[in-house]
């Protein structure tokens, strides 16, 4: 069994760059103890601590639309809801190592799988 490492998202909002284009498709890939501790060596974390969940999804996302590069300053411009659901979709799939919740039927008791949707999507 292969263990899923990337994950697909769609931004509710979605992220408007320069040209105002709209990037609402993106992935994440799990987060590993390297991506959790070098961004508390960064200065900005260091005089802000609110600023490490930016470093630290500008490190996890590896893809948002079209765009060739994603660093900081495109996390610092995400509409807040848009952050927000990155924020609750990092934390699902590092908690859970996937965005799929295990469920049964309240009729036939039958179980299974469905995958999950955060707020705002």
């Amino acid at each position: 069994m292969t263990m899923q490492t990337e994950f697909p998202f769609t931004l509710p909002r979605g992220y408007l760059d320069a040209e105002g284009n709209v990037h609402k498709e993106g992935i994440m890939r799990l987060a590993t103890a390297y991506d959790e501790i070098v961004p508390m060596k960064d200065p900005r974390v260091q005089a802000n601590p609110s600023y490490l969940i930016i470093i630290l999804l500008s490190r996890v996302i590896t893809k948002l639309g079209d765009l060739d590069y994603l660093n900081p300053k495109v996390i610092e411009n995400i509409f807040s809801g848009d952050l927000a659901y990155l924020q609750d979709f990092y934390q699902q799939i590092n908690d859970h190592g996937h965005s799929r919740l295990g469920v049964v039927c309240p009729h036939c008791d039958k179980e299974f799988e469905v995958e999950t949707r955060i707020s705002g999507e």
